[in-house]
């Protein structure tokens, strides 16, 4: 709690506050020596024999290690179209997540603006407001909560700090991780006048919190359609152009259905003289030229092209990577089919690899800080434990992985989230739902589950069989319910099993992932590797 942030953090351009935090954390908990930077990872390659990794870089090094741990992002790897002529524009081009830390001066320029997903209509406005001309290239319609950014207060600051606790409680237990709570109210349940209401005074506050005024937005599609209509209203109310309003507001998919973008006078921005609007899909891009972009039906004169065109998600920046496991098995030829994995944490084929908030955990669906301190949490535990037990491989098994699987697929398409053509959740390489719609687990553990698995375990015989933990949720928190189910993972040391009987606070899930709810495996000294989803996985050696 010590960094203080400044009051204008409504300005457009955040990159030197959050800079500024950055390194004041780096500094603060001495990391620079830990960091290695300007360097590449070019390949990583697993020796079964010696159960290490072998990781290589593009400055030469040569790094060995027992344990892999992925944190290359879910949305870093830049999709930079390959539209005819590109590289032909005389002008200069960008791509938004490729941004040059000098900025960039649109003074006087024509400007074309590729993309309206949620970094589009938060850089138009920006752009706008120097350009001599822009011209927005839209091939999706997007909803879009006005942001209502303010100056924080001293006040603010204070109770932000002294409330720091019982702020991060409720990230750590609520839907998204977010510093605020679904309303439990549902749209069809609330009276028309009133419903209006509250989403008047949800659309005045602004931000993400607009969509916590019902919780069953995206779980009905009748209630979807109510607050979807309400947006799209607000957008022909504030857009004067009627033919820019109807391209604005023409959106294909359901509210939330994609990442809701906030924005700060994005469609009063096309109230503007020197801003227009394109439809692509009417008029497709054609080529690039020399001067500019060609559409099927006109010339557009630019001195700068920015594409505003999101990102290769999820898998793109694994995939860069040459990452080979058993047997020389590579990354890309296991995901030939879209990603699969356990718990969005361990692919098979792939011994003590982790991949911090990897496809088919919640990641881009949540407040992703808290997401990711989870994983980190969750794996420093699991390394913790498995040195002290002595185990030196754990890897998630095939058939965990395709249970997984079917259950994020389950948990995605018992809301509306499916019903987008695109969308940040999706790969490139698949229509897999890769983010779980279930929340970020609570930190807090369950006193009655830590009991009834001490006792599951003193009663638990040995025999000689591959080690293998069970990773369960007995009493799991209800918003986590989507996704719990039995979870395996395969470990090597040698140990013992045994038979044993699933709680039966696991039976439903379990028979409904198609797990047949028993015989998990313990350790030597008859201790099980079991910790619950829901709560933070604690030194496992503590709780025996």
């Amino acid at each position: 709690y010590q960094c203080d942030w400044s009051s204008d953090v409504c300005s457009s351009d955040l990159q030197p506050e959050i800079l500024r935090y950055l390194n004041f954390v780096a500094d603060r908990f001495q990391l620079r020596p830990d960091i290695v930077f300007k360097t590449r990872m070019t390949s990583a390659l697993f020796d079964s024999a010696h159960n290490q990794w072998h990781v290589r870089t593009d400055t030469g090094h040569h790094y060995v290690a027992r344990f892999l741990i992925t944190g290359v992002g879910c949305l870093s790897s830049a999709n930079v179209p390959n539209i005819p002529g590109r590289d032909d524009f005389q002008g200069q081009w960008y791509h938004t997540g490729q941004w040059p830390h000098e900025g960039v001066d649109f003074t006087g320029k024509r400007v074309g603006v590729v993309g309206t997903g949620s970094t589009g209509i938060q850089a138009i406005p920006v752009i706008t407001a120097q350009a001599q001309h822009v011209t927005v290239f839209q091939r999706t319609a997007n909803y879009s909560i006005p942001a209502r950014n303010q100056p924080l207060t001293e006040e603010f600051k204070r109770f932000a700090k002294e409330q720091a606790d019982g702020i991060r409680h409720i990230m750590n237990t609520n839907t998204n991780a977010h510093p605020f709570r679904m309303a439990p109210r549902k749209v069809l349940d609330t009276h028309p006048a009133e419903r209006q209401a509250l989403m008047e005074a949800a659309w005045l506050k602004g931000g993400l919190e607009f969509r916590a005024a019902f919780n069953d937005t995206l779980l009905s599609a009748e209630a979807n359609q109510v607050v979807a209509d309400f947006v799209r209203q607000k957008i022909r109310s504030i857009v004067q152009n009627p033919k820019t309003a109807d391209m604005l507001s023409d959106i294909d998919h359901p509210f939330a259905a994609k990442r809701p973008p906030v924005d700060s006078q994005y469609f009063e921005t096309y109230n503007l003289d020197h801003v227009d609007l394109v439809n692509i899909r009417e008029t497709p891009i054609e080529k690039i030229t020399a001067k500019g972009i060609k559409t099927k039906n006109h010339d557009y004169p630019l001195d700068i092209i920015v594409f505003a065109t999101g990102f290769d998600a999820m898998t793109g920046s694994l995939l860069k990577i040459d990452i080979q496991g058993r047997e020389g098995l590579a990354l890309k030829d296991a995901w030939y089919a879209g990603p699969r994995n356990y718990l969005g944490l361990q692919v098979p084929g792939f011994p003590n690899m982790f991949t911090v908030t990897g496809p088919g955990s919640p990641s881009v669906l949540c407040n992703m800080p808290p997401a990711i301190e989870h994983h980190v949490d969750w794996i420093t535990h699991c390394i913790k434990d498995m040195r002290e037990k002595g185990i030196a491989r754990i890897e998630a098994q095939e058939k965990a992985a395709d249970e997984w699987v079917l259950e994020v697929n389950h948990a995605a398409n018992s809301t509306l989230l499916p019903r987008t053509s695109a969308t940040s959740l999706l790969p490139t390489s698949s229509r897999r739902p890769t983010p779980t719609r279930s929340s970020v687990p609570s930190t807090k553990a369950q006193t009655t589950a830590r009991k009834a698995r001490r006792k599951s375990i003193a009663s638990a015989p040995q025999k000689s069989s591959p080690s293998t933990a069970i990773v369960g949720t007995p009493n799991t928190p209800a918003w986590m319910a989507s996704s719990v189910f039995l979870r395996r993972v395969s470990l090597t040391s040698g140990e013992a099993s045994a038979p044993w009987s699933t709680p039966s606070s696991l039976h439903r899930t379990a028979n409904r992932a198609g797990s047949t709810g028993s015989a998990p495996v313990v350790h030597r000294e008859s201790k099980i590797v079991w910790t619950a989803f829901g709560e933070e996985p604690q030194a496992m050696a503590s709780r025996r």
